[in-house]
C-alpha cells in the first residue's frame, strides 16, 4: 500500500439537466428535510445513465457512477472513452475543480492539472508572472520556481512573449506554457486532458517525451486523457475505459486500446453486405475469417492458419486491367503490410468472385486488425477504395500454465531462419 499514491473509492457525480445549479427551491428544501432527519439525499436514488445519445428519463444524470481504482507511484494511466463518457469530469474531480456527489479520493502529494486551454492562468498577468503564480499554488518557494524558470520558458518555446499578458497568447501558446509549468514544477501527480491536441506536432512529441521522463526518471504519476491511441499505447503503462460514466475496463494499456477500438464491431470476424461497399465497378458482399481446420468457427488464434475469404461482384468490362489490393492495419491505423491476389497470378472475372487469402500460423500476433480494400486499374491508380471493411480479432493460443509471460511487443511473428556460427 505504500506505493499507492492515488486511491479513488466509489466516486459518483450527479448533475441536473437543463438548469444551472442543483434545481428548484422545493428540491433544496427536500434535501434539507432529509438531511436533518439523518436520511440520504432523495435525489441520489434517481438519475439517467450518462448516454448522451439517449432521451433523458429523469431531471438528473449520473455523469460518473461508482468509479473505483488506485494508481501506484510512477504509473502512467491512460483514460480513454467516447466524447461525453465522463473522462473530463473525472479529471476535474481528481484536480479538485469540482466535488464528487458521493465517494472519496485519497492522495499522497501535490497534483498539477492541465484540463483546458489556459487552466490556472490569469489572463491579465504575463507568462512569467503566471509561472510564479502556479508555482505558489503548488506550494513552491519563489527561489525554487526561479531556479527552474529558464527551463520552463525554453521548453514552452514562448520566450519572445514571456513578458506579454497571457490574454494575447494564441491557444497553442497557452497550452505550451501551461504544460511546461505543470511538468517542470514537479508535482507528484500530473493530470493532462486532451488539451495537448491543440498543440502542433512538434510540441506534442516534446510533451509526450517529457511525460515519459517525469514518470521513468522522476517516479511521478501521470493521468493522461487522449483520443490518440498511438500516444496512449506508447506512453501509458495502464489503461482505463469509461463508457456512459462507468468503468468497463481497467488493466494494461495495450488491452484497453484493443477493447476500445474493437468495441464498435459486434461480429469481429464476419462482415455482411452493406450499401457503403458498393460502386458501379465493385460490390463487396461478404468477408469471413476462420481457421483453415475449422471453417465454421470464426475464432482465430495465433496458432491458426487464418483464411480471409472475400466474396464480391465485379462490373468492369476488361477484367484483366484490374486487380484488388488490401492494406492490413493495426489498431492505430498504421499499415503493417499490403497483399494482393495479382502477386500470385490469380485473375479476377466479371460477375461473382470468391477468393481466399491464407496466412500461415504464428504469423499474426494477438490483437485487433483492420483491412482497407482497393480496386486498382492498370496497377497505376485506385478507382475504388473501401476503408475498414473488416475487423479481425486474433486471440492468444492456449499455452501451458507458467510458460506465457505476457503479450510481447509487435504485430507480426516472422519465421526467422537461424544459422549456427559453427
Amino acid at each position: 500500500m505504500s506505493d499507492i499514491i492515488l486511491k479513488v473509492e466509489n466516486i459518483s457525480k450527479q448533475y441536473r439537466l437543463g438548469l444551472v445549479g442543483l434545481g428548484t427551491l422545493a428540491h433544496d428544501f427536500n434535501r434539507f428535510w432529509h438531511k436533518i432527519r439523518g436520511k440520504e439525499d432523495p435525489y441520489l436514488q434517481v438519475g439517467s445513465v450518462n448516454d448522451r445519445s439517449a432521451k433523458a428519463s429523469s431531471d438528473y444524470v449520473w455523469a460518473l457512477q461508482d468509479i473505483n481504482f488506485e494508481i501506484k507511484r510512477g504509473e502512467v494511466l491512460g483514460i480513454i472513452g467516447k466524447n461525453g463518457a465522463g473522462k473530463s469530469t473525472l479529471l476535474k474531480i481528481l484536480s479538485r475543480v469540482t466535488a464528487p456527489t458521493t465517494g472519496s479520493i485519497k492522495t499522497r502529494g501535490t497534483i498539477a492539472s492541465l484540463l483546458e486551454v489556459g487552466t490556472g492562468m490569469h489572463p491579465e498577468l504575463t507568462g512569467r508572472e503566471n509561472i510564479f503564480l502556479n508555482g505558489a499554488i503548488l506550494g513552491m518557494a519563489k527561489a525554487e520556481i526561479a531556479s527552474k524558470i529558464d527551463e520552463i520558458i525554453a521548453f514552452s518555446g514562448c520566450e519572445m512573449y514571456i513578458d506579454t499578458p497571457v490574454k494575447r497568447y494564441s491557444s497553442g501558446m497557452r497550452v505550451r506554457l501551461g504544460f511546461a509549468v505543470a511538468a517542470f514544477l514537479e508535482p507528484d501527480i500530473l493530470v493532462v486532458d486532451e488539451v495537448l491536441a491543440v498543440g502542433d506536432a512538434e510540441f506534442q512529441k516534446k510533451a509526450i517525451g517529457k511525460m515519459q521522463d517525469i514518470s521513468n526518471t522522476g517516479g511521478r504519476t501521470v493521468l493522461f486523457v487522449s483520443h490518440n491511441m498511438a500516444a496512449v499505447k506508447s506512453l501509458c503503462t495502464s489503461g482505463l475505459i469509461i463508457e456512459n460514466g462507468k468503468i468497463i475496463y481497467y488493466g494494461s494499456a495495450n488491452d484497453a486500446v484493443s477493447i476500445y477500438l474493437g468495441g464498435a464491431h459486434s461480429e469481429v470476424n464476419y462482415t455482411e453486405y452493406s450499401e457503403d461497399f458498393k460502386t458501379e465497378a465493385l460490390e463487396l458482399k461478404t468477408i469471413k475469417a476462420y481457421d483453415i481446420k475449422s471453417p465454421n468457427d470464426s475464432v482465430v488464434t495465433e496458432k491458426s492458419t487464418v483464411v480471409l475469404e472475400f466474396n464480391f461482384n465485379l462490373f468492369v468490362d476488361d477484367v484483366k486491367k484490374y486487380t484488388l489490393t488490401f492494406h492490413f492495419k493495426n489498431e492505430t491505423g498504421e499499415t503493417l503490410f499490403t497483399f494482393s491476389p495479382f502477386n500470385f497470378g490469380l485473375e479476377l472475372k466479371k460477375g461473382q468472385n470468391s477468393i481466399q487469402a491464407v496466412f500461415p500460423k504464428d504469423f499474426i500476433k494477438q490483437g485487433t486488425y483492420y483491412i482497407n480494400l482497393f480496386l486498382v486499374e492498370d496497377r497505376k491508380r485506385s478507382i475504388v477504395r473501401f476503408d475498414d471493411v473488416f475487423s479481425l480479432q486474433v486471440i492468444h493460443a492456449k499455452r501451458d500454465i507458467g510458460v506465457f509471460m505476457g503479450k510481447e511487443p509487435g504485430y507480426i511473428k516472422p519465421h526467422v531462419k537461424w544459422l549456427s556460427n559453427d
